[in-house]
């Protein structure tokens, strides 16, 4: 699915009051971190995650790798924390029609 500047700006409404449900340290994008961040974009579409990382490149690469292994795409980064989305086209739960 191709995001538009209107679904990224919707994205980032909807992310603000979520709370991180996924945390990195520095050990970096282990299997149980995929295996986790995966199952939670396939429940909720969209999540937050916190890196714990305090070189931002290392923070920028653990972020494109993780997103890289589980297809999901990067809509903001702030700081330590990322919000990713990622469509589960069986069972969509955000409806970008629906929304003004």
């Amino acid at each position: 699915m191709q995001l538009t500047p209107r679904h990224i700006k919707l994205l980032k409404k909807l992310g603000h009051s979520l709370n991180p449900v996924i945390m990195i340290a520095d050990q970096g994008v282990k299997a149980s971190i995929i295996e986790a961040t995966g199952e939670a974009l396939r429940a909720h579409e969209l999540i937050k995650v916190k890196v714990r990382s305090e070189d931002r490149s290392s923070r920028d690469r653990l972020l494109q790798d993780l997103c890289e292994k589980t297809g999901a795409t990067l809509i903001s980064q702030i700081g330590f924390t990322a919000l990713l989305f990622k469509r589960n086209p069986p069972n969509p739960r955000i409806d970008f029609k629906a929304q003004p």
